[in-house]
């Protein structure tokens, strides 16, 4: 596909672009020189670095200077509407094909924006005329729904756009669709320069056995809301957000409906401004909620995947990954809904309930795009199965927490090694726990003029007692539910009966004193 000289000189005629935008597009119109006109190009940017930007300005050019059209595919109706919006911005007439679209005045347009589903209707039904289009563009190229519609396209060339070139599927990797990546500015490029906010990221850990992974490669909806809906998780979700993010406007994903709705209500009960919404809300219902959630401050919004791809609010302030994933490219397009940047926004934080950053790495990452794309299954490979990233947790006390231990040095104990430990020297495994309970028992004290002081302090240790418990029971190879659950409460009354017993004889050789009476 030549390009004429008029063509380079007439490039930046169109919306004005940023200079890496205006690099990416040479790179591409050069592709398309090089190239046969079936030839299938993958471009990689960021979230929020403007893909949609480069590829209407793509369309623009390519329109003045050919004689054939352009069709632009995405996965989703709001993608479709704000691409057609974008195309009009860079004055490109287009059409948007949808299920009560009217094709006889396909002629009059040089530009379509379809859906994939309405597409692939409409082109078995025979009601689009294809035989000039010379371009396709597909946004979101990583779904690999699209790739049924390459056959009718076999003489177009192909330019697939993606934040993450990685396959959905990882029976259909992109390698096998694509024959060129073309790697973009990375995260930490756009947030040097000003185009990106930079992620405050906190992780909290989170025990993720229980959940089963279906045959999307993906944890199931039941497992996961079996987990998330549970007590405990909610109030680790609503102590996360007091700690990190209470007053910011705030994001929450979640895997499955009934667990929005559970945040929702734990939410709503704890006295915070915050709604739900999922895709059996109306287009009505859904625009009240967005225009609810743009002009209040500290508004916090719960949903599932809706928000994932197709929205866009710069004022989102915090994201809390209230799931986990095993997917990359979710992982990076629910960061990414908080990376857009303002003039007096410069970071973002992210809240991990999901042991998501040690399963692949902090967002913005240097990631081997090229080496992701050829071989897929080498990364997905290394990524640590769950059992794997647990053993290797440490638990950490929040800071609020952690002040009310403020005189303990160490608070950490480490079961694995004690446990270890007893074995190499004959020892039984139950002296473990006990010795747990101790450790326990001494930065109670450590921190309290009286037993009522360090009872109370006990009761602030769930999370760690429940850590220990879980780290224990996988070193003696016994976690059925109920021996776990008996455990934990039978920990919690040895640890309060060994304070109430042995208090005075521990403050005592703690401060060199007894304890006033």
């Amino acid at each position: 596909m030549s390009i004429s000289k008029t063509e380079l000189l007439e490039r930046n005629e169109g919306k004005s672009l940023y200079s890496y935008q205006k690099g990416a597009i040479d790179k591409i119109f050069t592709a398309f020189e090089e190239s046969p006109d079936d030839y299938h190009l993958l471009y990689q940017l960021p979230t929020g670095g403007g893909k949609t930007v480069i590829f209407s300005e793509i369309v623009r050019q390519y329109l003045k200077h050919h004689k054939k059209k352009v069709l632009v595919m995405t996965h989703r109706i709001e993608l479709c509407k704000q691409t057609s919006n974008m195309l009009t911005e860079f004055g490109v007439v287009n059409k948007v094909i949808d299920s009560k679209a009217d094709l006889g005045d396909q002629a009059n347009y040089s530009c379509f924006v379809a859906m994939v589903e309405t597409l692939n209707n409409r082109l078995n039904d025979d009601k689009l005329d294809i035989s000039d289009i010379g371009l396709v563009i597909i946004d979101e190229a990583h779904y690999n729904s699209f790739t049924k519609l390459f056959k009718f396209f076999s003489q177009s060339f192909i330019l697939g756009v993606t934040a993450t070139p990685l396959s959905s599927s990882m029976e259909l990797p992109m390698t096998d669709n694509y024959d060129e990546l073309i790697v973009g500015e990375s995260i930490e490029s756009l947030i040097e320069n000003g185009f990106l906010a930079r992620a405050e990221m906190f992780s909290y850990n989170v025990g993720l056995t229980s959940l089963v992974v279906g045959a999307n490669g993906d944890y199931t909806v039941k497992s996961s809301e079996d987990l998330y809906t549970d007590n405990d998780m909610l109030t680790k979700l609503l102590q996360a957000y007091e700690e990190r993010s209470k007053g910011k406007k705030t994001l929450i994903f979640n895997n499955g409906i009934n667990t929005s709705l559970h945040v929702y209500d734990t939410f709503r009960r704890a006295g915070y401004p915050i709604a739900h919404l999922d895709n059996t809300n109306s287009k009505k219902e859904r625009a009240l909620i967005l225009k609810w959630f743009k002009k209040t401050p500290d508004a916090i919004l719960t949903s599932v995947s809706i928000l994932t791809t197709g929205f866009d609010e710069p004022t989102v302030d915090s994201i809390i990954l209230n799931r986990a994933t095993k997917s990359l490219t979710l992982y990076y397009q629910m960061i990414g809904r908080g990376s857009r940047i303002l003039k007096d926004k410069k970071t973002f934080s992210v809240i991990d309930l999901g042991n998501n950053f040690h399963r692949f790495g902090p967002w913005g990452d240097d990631l081997d795009w090229q080496r992701i794309f050829k071989s897929p299954n080498y990364y997905l490979d290394a990524i640590l199965s769950d059992e794997d990233l647990e053993s290797n947790f440490r638990y950490e006390m929040p800071d609020e927490l952690r002040a009310e231990f403020s005189k303990s040095d160490d608070v950490y104990f480490d079961i694995q090694k004690t446990y270890v430990d007893s074995i190499r020297n004959g020892e039984s495994s139950k002296v473990v726990l006990v010795r747990s309970i101790e450790q326990h028992a001494r930065i109670c004290t450590e921190n309290s003029e009286d037993v009522y002081d360090a009872l109370a302090l006990a009761k602030m240790l769930g999370d760690d007692i429940d850590f220990r418990i879980q780290r224990y029971t996988k070193c003696i190879s016994k976690s059925t539910f109920n021996f776990v659950e008996w455990l934990k409460g039978d920990y919690r009354k040895k640890l309060n009966a060994y304070l109430r017993s042995n208090f005075d004889e521990v403050f005592e050789e703690i401060h060199g004193y007894a304890p006033k009476e």
